[in-house]
């Protein structure tokens, strides 16, 4: 009886190794539709957006509530530098490059100086930035029927039927079941 079970186990071993290397050689549909599909990546707004209208707003000898009025709230208002306020605005959306805009503005006595900043898009301009790669990557097939179709189409489906003209104005009368239970 010892004989034959070394030779057990040695079949047991060799087919559970075949077994899982027959595994490797099976196509999972769940992993080959992962591999067609993208993940989700989340939109990220950072900062605020300042457009070239709103730095043309700026005068001058305003002061910095007024300022802050027209551009908002500071990203970066330091005490190091307490006569600068840096304004970053960053945006990442999937199907579209990347934005980013950077301005400072400088203050002296409390009263609004200058303004430094890289070019800044119109309030139109960052709104088409923002669609315009998204747009192009959706297909939408061309929907055009011919006069062949549509006949096609006329003779398979029926005629509607005809529409009896309500007896009066206000419409059909229409009985509904009473709401509560009649009272014995």
């Amino acid at each position: 009886m010892t004989s034959w079970q070394p030779l057990t186990a040695r079949s047991c071993g060799l087919f559970l190794i075949v077994s899982l290397a027959a595994c490797s050689f099976v196509e999972d549909p769940v992993s080959k539709a992962m591999k067609k599909m993208t993940p989700y990546r989340a939109e990220v707004v950072q900062g605020n957006f300042v457009s070239k209208e709103q730095l043309q707003a700026l005068r001058p000898g305003m002061s910095r509530k007024q300022v802050r009025e027209i551009l908002g709230t500071p990203l970066i208002a330091s005490l190091f530098h307490a006569n600068r306020w840096d304004y970053a605005f960053t945006i990442k959306r999937q199907g579209t490059a990347p934005q980013q805009r950077k301005l400072s503005v400088f203050f002296k006595d409390d009263v609004f100086e200058r303004a430094e900043a890289e070019e800044l898009p119109s309030e139109s301009e960052f709104a088409e930035k923002l669609t315009t790669n998204r747009a192009e990557n959706i297909k939408v097939p061309v929907l055009k029927a011919s006069e062949q179709d549509l006949e096609k189409f006329r003779k398979a489906s029926p005629a509607p039927a005809a529409v009896e003209p309500a007896a009066d104005a206000s419409g059909p009368v229409k009985n509904y079941p009473p709401l509560e239970p009649k009272a014995p």
